[in-house]
C-alpha cells in the first residue's frame, strides 16, 4: 500500500510518500519534500499553489491513502487556526478529488504510534522516523519529518488492521473523520 502522510501549513506543508507491505511490518520511502507559497501572495493565490502541487504529488504516486495531520493550534493563536484549516481544507479537497481515503489523525496517536509515548518531542520522532523507514540520517526539515511520521502511523494502523477512523472520544464522539471516496 501507498500512503502520502500530509503535514499542513500555509507556508510550507511537508509530505512523505511511503511503501507499507499488507502486514504493516515493512516500510519504504518513495518520496519526500516540502510544498513552499510565498507570504507576502495573495491568500487565494497561495491556496491554488497548494492545491495544485498537491495535485501532482497525489497524480505521480497514486497513494491508496493519505494521513492528514489533524488541525491544532492554541487559542491565543486563533489567526494561526484559521489560515492552517484554509491549507487543510485546500489538500482535503485535492485527496477528494483524486478519490483517495483520508484518515485524520491527532498529534499524540502519531508520536504514540511511532515512539510508545503520546509526549514525544520532535527528536525522538525524527529519530523514530529515521530507525522505521531506514534512513542513513535524521529527516529534514521537520515538516517533512512529521509529515513522514503521519505516513507511517497511517500505514502502519492500515496494515496491522487497527481503525484508522471512527474511534470513540470520551463522551462518545468520533475522535476523528475519514473520508471516503467519492
Amino acid at each position: 500500500m501507498r500512503v502520502c502522510g500530509v503535514d499542513p501549513g500555509l507556508n510550507r506543508t511537508g509530505y512523505g510518500v511511503i511503501r507499507v507491505d499488507a502486514a504493516g511490518r515493512r516500510t519504504a520511502l518513495i518520496e519526500a519534500g516540502v510544498i513552499g507559497t510565498a507570504a507576502e501572495t495573495d491568500l487565494a493565490d497561495r491556496l491554488a499553489e497548494l492545491a495544485h502541487a498537491m495535485d501532482e504529488v497525489l497524480a505521480e504516486h497514486h497513494p491508496d491513502l493519505v494521513g492528514l495531520e489533524q488541525l491544532y493550534s492554541h487559542y491565543r493563536h486563533p489567526r494561526t487556526a484559521i489560515l492552517m484549516g484554509h491549507a487543510r481544507g485546500v489538500l482535503l479537497l485535492s485527496a477528494a478529488r483524486a478519490g483517495v481515503s483520508v484518515v485524520s489523525l491527532s498529534p499524540a496517536r502519531i508520536k504514540r504510534t511511532l515512539t510508545g509515548n503520546g509526549r514525544a518531542n520532535k527528536g525522538q520522532m525524527q529519530r523514530a522516523v529515521m530507525a522505521t523507514l531506514n534512513l542513513s540520517e535524521v529527516p529534514e526539515p521537520s515538516d517533512v519529518a512529521d509529515a513522514l511520521a503521519i505516513a507511517l502511523c497511517a500505514g502502519l494502523e492500515a496494515g496491522s488492521g487497527r481503525p484508522t477512523s471512527g474511534r470513540r472520544g470520551r463522551r462518545g464522539r468520533p475522535a476523528e473523520l475519514r473520508g471516503t471516496r467519492s
